[in-house]
């Protein structure tokens, strides 16, 4: 026989295992795309092929001719088929070991020799899962013979490993029953290798309640002996799956059911796995039945068995879930224990870092029974297997990773020293104390004792990266050495060795595989395989308030799935890694929309709390105090008292919970999920679970803010600015509440939103407020002044609906006054006070231009009228032959009142500006203020800055710039100049007619006329200066002549006889006098020079005298309630 080293069985082990999970891989992959329809080779669903197919099934493996294509079917299958091809050169080379080390008689027990045994019992189980999962793939038969027939066609021979690969195939049509046969030389190693789990296989499958009274994992059930190391006789074997265990048990008495009537040892283990679980996992999502298996397989032979069987299943459907669930019960609280007190001390990994990973070993195993079991559930009550508490398991088990992650070097600083100074000198003892010791073992035992005893914890400090794989590979070469029957040292006389080697392995682990051993015994990537249960778990996390804190343990699982990856199938990484990145971005996705609708509903609370404190609603409390004060009956009795503002605070009894308590409650749950970590990585992508919510927090908030101005395009009707101003105050207050809970800077929100709400449309392209108002404001309010429905009050500084047939739908003073424009000014801030002013101005240059055509029609007459202004007669004939007269006072006259509602928007950004920056609109005054007024009355930017800032200007630069864009190329500068001339004259020569129309009263209350004549004094001013520095001319002079036109026109009528002519001609005279003090350009000098200063005193006068002896209309009264 060859000498153990040349065998190289540990080495074989180490290859043929890795290799067989490569193989499971593809197979597992070659399985799901032929049960695909999208993925499975065309040839296969190819109607054409599907007789020649069958017949190939049919004849299978004897060869068949057909006369198809053969390139293209060599291309498509060639993968598939040297797969097949590779799991046989994989059977071939695992029943060479399995013969060799049945040859060498190797002894196996888990608590000794750990890495070879485990080995062994991993191979087995792989190579029988293999053999498993190819029989279950339907179209092997059809691909590999396909692939044959190609071949043949092309080449003119069969593929050379055609027959065996057939004939395997064929064997192997029921595995588990070709493979008993197969192992019936390799019964004793196996069976041996099965018994030694009887020391460790029921230690681990103990129930909830007997971990508990052995205070399993407690790290502060004994304080004093909080910091002694945790020591094992069997250290691997402490954090070793169950799962593991169960599969070895069971598929390896499959294969030497035997010794099950041979040996009382193994007839225990079998039934305890039998009575553990229903189904067992074959790879990923592939289960196997392990009761229905054995009734087939077994009892064929040992009919005794039925009963036994029977009774353990009837035993795994009544109690397994039962008991796992106690077990997942249990593992919560013990896992936050653990997780808790190594976050205060984590120093204590050191010491008890096998606890750590005993516990993660044994959750993986409870939430893996779980998904396998719900997914194949064999009983018709399904409470057992739906736990709404697994994201709490989870999530601890998630706490544990990073604690061991975070203070690695902790740990590395403990088991350095703990190598050196302890595990080095007691492993020299031993290696002094054998009696005999080969000088192969000799050698690589010394080398263990030189490496651990020049460890030093300055490599830590240093940075050093550590690497025993070698040590360990060592250790595993010399098991194999030492449990060959007739070796010179053999392992089975010297367990202490074995085991003392075994604890040494695990602190080398700990310092330099901390990676490697949390991905052995933590690794959740089987949830990328079971996504609709993966999903309706973080669904039933989400439902219940109290889980929703531990939701961030889904998105982090996603981190977990490229681990079960190999790198002999390379191509599923991508699919892998698109379902890892859609699904954890899927489960950001979902809490930060849960988050939002939380926020969301906390924010309609506060607004419904904050609208509770308008002024409006303190009217009826008002009413009531003034009643009560003058003793008068305030309506029926027993009627109930109005809640006052503040009643919600009031807490009678501390059990009271609101609905306001549920919200908070839950929002401050979720938002410790999305606050655990500020990042993730997953298959190289970087996932930030705070971003997510602030994305969503700016989508709603912007839908929000439109949405609280309640705008009904129908209706026309738009909550007022100061209620929208409050409510988004409310809402603003919440969102601040948010940076207690989660580390998002809320002020960028802010800034994105709002900064996008002053714009015309927002970054989807949606309206924003600035444009609902806008509209709003021309299409609805002003158009309703036009319409003469609606009258501007200087007085009020404020529009007022004026009483008509047709009643508005709002009240326009509640829209328009001083606390209103503010508001107006605060939500949309100097940009969207700017679009506001442009959109105006585009009104008004729109007016102008009609006004402009109506210049061209009389041209001829406006020319004579000009320079005929002394004619008294001449002007009374030209007056004559003049058209559109009111239509032009009509348009001038909307004019105004555009350029009036201005006035009032500027004057409420100059307020609001003044308060938030005082300094800078400060500066801003101060630059306009001393820089000289150039002589061309040219616009620069000093102007476009004070209009900008709220600040009134001597020529408007948002008017030049609109007017300016109506320049024609058809008509000269001189010609336009000249328009722009007559249209001041023909206002000018157009004034007298309004004295006939009986709305011209002036009304000294708000001091203006009903139908807002008075805001022509703006319009004349406002659109001169604009006209007239557009095409440079004086507007001093245009302003003088337009003067000495209209006192001229108004002088006239007071020579009238005719009482109807002259209704209101003292009303009309008074517009001068406001133009006058309107303008920056004229003075009261120039006016008394054409028109007599007594004729205005008398005026006043008369208009006054007038207001006390004739009553107010209706609608003035209201303005004297204030």
């Amino acid at each position: 026989m060859e000498i153990p080293s040349v065998q190289k069985l540990a080495e074989k082990l180490t290859i043929l295992n890795d290799r067989g999970v490569g193989m499971l891989t593809r197979i597992y992959n070659i399985k799901k795309a032929c049960g695909d329809p999208k993925a499975k080779p065309s040839y296969l669903v190819d109607k054409n092929l599907e007789s020649a197919v069958k017949f190939i099934v049919r004849k299978f493996p004897a060869l068949t001719q057909l006369q198809k294509e053969k390139s293209e079917i060599l291309k498509n299958l060639a993968l598939y088929y040297f797969t097949f091809v590779d799991v046989m050169e994989f059977k071939d080379h695992v029943c060479e070991l399995l013969n060799t080390i049945d040859v060498c008689q190797v002894f196996f027990d888990i608590t000794v020799n750990f890495d070879l045994t485990r080995n062994y019992l991993d191979l087995v189980v792989t190579y029988t899962t293999l053999m498993m999962l190819l029989s279950r793939i339907e179209e092997r038969k059809a691909i590999i013979g396909l692939y044959n027939y190609a071949h043949e066609m092309t080449h003119g021979a069969s593929d050379r490993e055609y027959p065996r690969l057939g004939q395997m195939i064929v064997d192997y049509e029921n595995p588990l029953k070709k493979m008993m046969e197969e192992f019936v030389p390799h019964g004793k190693s196996l069976s041996d290798a099965l018994i030694s789990l009887q020391m460790v296989y029921p230690r681990r499958n103990l129930s909830a309640d007997q971990w508990r009274n052995a205070q399993l994992l407690s790290l502060i059930s004994a304080p004093s002996t909080m910091l002694n190391p945790a020591q094992s006789d069997t250290m691997p074997c402490e954090y070793l799956s169950l799962d593991t265990m169960e599969k070895w048990i069971v598929f390896g008495f499959i294969l030497c059911h035997g010794a099950l009537n041979s040996d009382p040892a193994a007839l225990s283990l079998w039934k305890l796995a039998l009575q553990s679980s229903t189904c067992l996992c074959l790879f990923r999502d592939e289960v196997f039945h392990i009761h229905k298996a054995f009734c087939l397989l077994v009892c064929c032979s040992y009919n005794k068995r039925v009963n036994d069987i029977r009774e353990c299943k009837e035993s795994a459907l009544s109690h397994a879930g039962s008991t796992h669930r106690e077990r997942r019960k249990f593992l919560r609280s013990a896992l936050k224990e653990l997780a808790t007190v190594l976050a205060d001390q984590p120093g204590l990994l050191g010491p008890k870092a096998l606890f750590v990973f005993m516990a993660l070993s044994f959750a993986r195993d409870e939430i893996i029974w779980l998904l396998r079991h719900a997914d194949n559930i064999q009983k018709k009550s399904t409470d057992d297997f739906i736990d709404k508490h697994i994201a709490e398991l989870i999530f601890y088990m998630e706490e544990l990773r990073a604690h061991v992650r975070k203070y690695g070097p902790v740990m590395q600083r403990y088991y350095v020293q703990y190598l050196s100074g302890f595990d080095a000198v007691v492993l020299n003892e031993l290696v002094q104390n054998l009696s005999v010791c080969p000088e192969d073992e000799s050698i690589i035992m010394s080398s263990f004792v030189n490496t651990m005893t020049s460890l030093s914890v300055k490599q830590v400090e240093d940075g050093e990266v550590f690497d025993f794989r070698g040590m360990r590979l060592d250790w595993f070469r010399l098991q194999a050495y030492t449990s060959v029957s007739k070796a010179s040292l053999g392992i089975a006389d010297h367990r202490e060795l074995g085991k003392m080697m075994n604890t040494i392995i695990f602190h080398t682990k700990m310092v330099d595989s901390l990676v490697e051993m949390l991905v052995e015994t933590s690794d959740l990537s089987i949830f990328c395989f079971y996504s609709r249960a993966f999903e309706k778990m973080f669904q039933q996390c989400l439902e219940l308030p109290s889980q929703s804190r531990y939701s961030i343990c889904f998105p982090l699982l996603c981190t977990h799935f490229m681990s079960c990856t190999h790198e002999l199938c390379p191509e599923e990484r991508h699919h892998i890694g698109d379902r890892s990145l859609s699904l954890c971005n899927m489960f950001l996705d979902e809490m930060a929309k849960q988050a939002r609708n939380l926020i969301t509903d906390i924010c309609t609370e506060q607004c419904t709390l904050s609208d509770q404190l308008l002024p409006k609603h303190c009217a009826k409390t008002i009413s009531q105090a003034v009643n009560k004060k003058s003793k008068k009956q305030t309506g029926k009795k027993g009627e109930p008292e109005r809640e006052k503002p503040g009643v919600e605070s009031m807490r009678k009894n501390r059990l009271l919970v609101t609905n306001l308590d549920k919200l908070h409650t839950a929002l401050s749950e979720l938002c410790f999920s999305i606050n655990y970590v500020p990042n993730m990585v997953v298959w190289e992508h970087t996932f930030t679970p705070r971003e997510y919510l602030t994305s969503h927090l700016e989508i709603r908030f912007t839908k929000s803010i439109v949405g609280m101005t309640m705008y009904n395009q129908a209706t026309q009707e738009i909550a007022k600015p100061s209620e929208l101003l409050t409510s988004v105050r409310a809402y603003m207050t919440v969102l601040q509440s948010i940076e207690n809970y989660v580390q998002i800077d809320i002020t960028r929100v802010f800034n994105n939103v709002l900064l996008q709400q002053t714009q015309h449309l927002d970054s989807h392209g949606e309206p924003t407020i600035t444009s609902l108002y806008t509209n709003w404001y021309l299409e609805t309010l002003l158009r309703q002044v036009s319409n003469g429905h609606i009258a501007y009050f200087p007085a009020m500084k404020a529009f007022v609906n004026l009483p008509t047939e047709n009643e508005l739908t709002f009240n326009a003073e509640e829209y328009s006054d001083i606390s209103e424009m503010r508001s107006l000014s605060e939500l949309l801030g100097p940009y969207g006070m700017k679009f506001l002013s442009e959109s105006l101005m585009w009104h008004i240059s729109s007016q102008v231009a009609e006004l402009k055509k109506l210049v061209v029609e009389n041209m001829e007459v406006l020319t004579q009228m000009r320079t005929s202004f002394d004619k008294p007669d001449h002007m009374a004939a030209l007056f004559k032959r003049l058209t559109s007269v009111d239509s032009v006072l009509k348009r001038m006259t909307i004019i105004g009142v555009i350029l009036s509602f201005r006035s009032l928007a500027q004057e409420a950004l100059r307020d609001v500006l003044s308060c938030h920056i005082p300094f800078l609109v400060s500066s801003v005054e101060d630059f306009k203020d001393h820089i000289p007024r150039e002589t061309d009355m040219k616009v620069d930017e000093s102007e476009s800055l004070s209009s900008a800032a709220g600040l009134p200007c001597e020529i408007d630069p948002a008017l030049v710039v609109a007017l300016s864009s109506q320049k024609s190329d058809n008509i000269s500068p001189e010609e336009e100049y000249k328009i722009a001339c007559l249209l001041m004259v023909f206002v000018a020569v157009s004034l007298p007619t309004l004295a006939s129309n009986v709305m011209s009263q002036y009304s000294p209350a708000i001091e203006g006329h009903c139908n807002n004549i008075h805001c022509l004094a703006k319009a004349v001013n406002q659109i001169a200066a604009a006209l007239f520095t557009i095409h440079k001319g004086s507007i001093e002079d245009r302003l003088k002549e337009f003067l000495a036109l209209a006192s001229s026109s108004l002088l006239k009528i007071g020579q009238e006889t005719d009482k109807t002519t002259t209704r209101n001609r003292e009303s009309v005279y008074l517009l001068l006098d406001m133009i006058v003090q309107e303008s920056p350009f004229l003075t009261m000098d120039l006016l008394e020079s054409c028109f007599p200063y007594v004729l205005l005193r008398n005026a006043y006068h008369a208009v006054y005298k007038q207001s006390l002896s004739v009553p107010l209309p209706p609608h003035h009264y209201h303005f004297y309630m204030f």
